[in-house]
């Protein structure tokens, strides 16, 4: 295996080098030169769209140096301010938290009126028009608290579709880049591995995680209704298997990730070397002249590799966190009406809105892990060629 991956690379440095040898020796190619040549045979347009969807529907809040085209950010892609993008997380996190200020004067609205017909239950002998009143009241809140978290797990399947879309789109680049600079055993591996998992994290959220998720809120809101017949122990445990699950997920893919991808780029790093050592040593004349180009147009494609790596990254930073700060929005509206209206008494009610606002908060974390698994996955394939250069 390993003596026809040397030859493999042998002949890939003989013919794909040969021509930029000759055309280097005459028109000596800058680094610049040689990677807006690469530049030219790479389809960007669909990272570029991707782009101008996420500049266009989060423009206010992006930072003013990052508001550009996909073009001109590729080549001026040195300044990032750590600073600015936090202020503009933040902005957008404060600006969800208002925008939705009428669903926490409504809830409180609706929280003190019932917590009213419940002591006007205890004043009064004949009380069942209050509880009649009370059970409307608790129906119209319980109606709106699910709808808050239908849209968070809704804006959860929608963000992770994008996520992959986009991942679908900006893989094979860097997998063709790495492939350039040599590392074949490091794309043979990455791509069956990540495209498994674009296609299978979607689905295992979307069919086991979020419904899970869904129906322990809901029983933990019946288990809230009556005294007689509770149910809040099965849905913890659903609900410790839908976070256990994902867990295990993402634990066993990064492992597996991190480990196979160290090993691919080394089994790269020295078959390349070897490869370069036959070359440069047992070809007469030419032999030096092909490991020297090699080498310049590997620097190249290495320097294009990271930088649309990078690109990628910050626009996958952008499609997963403004939506999850908007469902992290959500989980704090519950959370501070059940803390500031629980002085007021207790009762079902304070309970379901804290319910809400604790399993928002799973939704989430899953969002938020998924899209850690994606962000680290880019990451390890950057490392992992940059390491086999190294090596060599």
């Amino acid at each position: 295996m390993k003596r026809t991956t040397i030859v493999c690379l042998f002949f890939s440095f003989f013919f794909t080098f040969t021509g930029t040898s000759l055309a280097e020796e005459e028109n000596s190619l800058s680094d610049e030169d040689l990677i807006e040549e690469q530049l030219n045979y790479l389809d960007l347009e669909e990272i570029s769209d991707f782009w101008d969807i996420v500049r266009h529907e989060y423009d206010g809040f992006l930072p003013e140096t990052q508001k550009k085209e996909f073009t001109e950010l590729f080549r001026n892609n040195g300044h990032f301010s750590i600073t600015e993008w936090l202020k503009g997380f933040l902005n957008y996190f404060f600006h969800e938290i208002i925008t939705h200020g009428r669903l926490i004067g409504t809830l409180i609205l609706l929280t003190v009126f019932s917590l009213i017909l419940v002591h006007l239950q205890q004043a009064f002998e004949k009380h069942t028009i209050s509880k009649v009143a009370y059970a409307v009241t608790y129906m119209v809140l319980m109606i709106i608290a699910l709808n808050s978290f239908y849209v968070a797990v809704e804006l959860t399947e929608s963000t992770i579709s994008t996520m992959s879309h986009f991942m679908t789109a900006l893989i094979p680049l860097i997998l063709v880049l790495m492939a350039t600079v040599g590392s074949i055993t490091s794309v043979s591996l990455f791509h069956p591995i990540i495209m498994f998992i674009v296609h299978t994290s979607g689905l295992f959220v979307q069919y086991f995680i979020l419904p899970l998720l869904l129906l322990s809120t809901i029983l933990s809101i019946v288990s809230t209704m009556t005294d007689h017949y509770k149910v809040s122990k099965l849905a913890s445990l659903l609900r410790t298997i839908a976070v256990g699950s994902l867990g295990i997920f993402l634990t066993v893919f990064l492992g597996v990730m991190s480990v196979q991808g160290a090993a691919a780029a080394v089994t790269d790093g020295i078959a390349v070397r070897t490869a370069k050592f036959v070359t440069g040593n047992f070809i007469p004349v030419v032999g030096r002249m092909f490991t020297d180009a090699a080498d310049t147009v590997m620097g190249a494609s290495l320097l294009l590799k990271n930088t649309i790596g990078i690109l990628g990254l910050l626009i996958l930073l952008i499609v997963c966190t403004f939506p999850a700060l908007k469902v992290l929005a959500i989980s704090v509206i519950y959370s501070f009406a059940s803390a500031i209206l629980q002085p007021l008494g207790g009762g079902p009610v304070i309970e379901c809105l804290a319910i809400i606002g604790k399993n928002i908060l799973f939704v989430f974390a899953t969002l938020a892990a998924v899209s850690l698994m994606f962000f680290l996955s880019i990451t390890i394939m950057i490392i992992s060629g940059n390491l086999s250069i190294m090596l060599r």
